[in-house]
């Protein structure tokens, strides 16, 4: 099986007030059994970007206890050139990369590409992390609502970019197949126009 992840960032402990744990041997101990209880030896991993922290340092002793073949997709956080001794536990890494999953067409970058190449196509899905569930993320979620509710049969732009980073509700701190990803944003969205309806009837 295929599964995805996004801004795991190990060991960084400047991400831990937005997370729910109370160190970052905590974080990395529940990143680290989520992920096995999700993955086999046999399932591939795309990590799309930020496996480590800042000036690229990347914990090799977390890595070396995850499972699957993993790939990395290069993030900012990320160094620019790995050492051997990292590169061995990934079976590649890029900046971009294209896959076909089970029938459909995914695009992964690190950064979120609204209007990328195949944006018409209602088999591809573009997934991304970088922006957490911070404002950006919020601006991109108005967009992607904008777009959809102006599509037509005969437009392209079908607003199917989607955030995977770990800390999502839909992921979790887990590694997702890109059903588990499809599904949880689908709820997700649902519950957003449910909580605007109610808004609006106080209103």
């Amino acid at each position: 099986m295929i599964f995805y992840t996004a801004d795991l960032h190990f060991h960084y402990e400047p991400f831990l007030p937005s997370r729910p744990f109370g160190s970052v041997e905590e974080m990395d101990r529940v990143l680290i059994a989520r992920w096995n209880a999700a993955v086999s030896e046999d399932d591939t991993v795309y990590v799309v970007g930020d496996v480590g922290y800042n000036r690229g340092l990347v914990p090799g002793d977390a890595l070396a206890r995850l499972r699957g073949h993993k790939h990395l997709i290069r993030g900012n956080h990320d160094p620019r050139q790995f050492s051997q001794a990292t590169k061995r536990f990934f079976q590649d890494i890029a900046d971009y990369k294209e896959i076909t999953d089970t029938g459909r067409h995914v695009i992964l970058c690190h950064y979120p590409m609204p209007f990328h190449r195949a944006g018409y196509d209602e088999k591809c899905f573009m997934l991304y992390g970088h922006v957490h569930n911070t404002r950006e993320y919020a601006f991109l979620e108005k967009l992607r609502k904008e777009l959809r509710e102006s599509h037509t049969e005969h437009s392209h732009a079908r607003a199917q970019f989607i955030n995977v980073g770990c800390m999502m509700p839909w992921m979790d701190y887990t590694p997702r197949t890109l059903d588990e990803i499809l599904d949880g944003d689908d709820k997700a969205a649902g519950l957003q126009e449910e909580n605007e309806r109610r808004t609006r009837k106080h209103f």
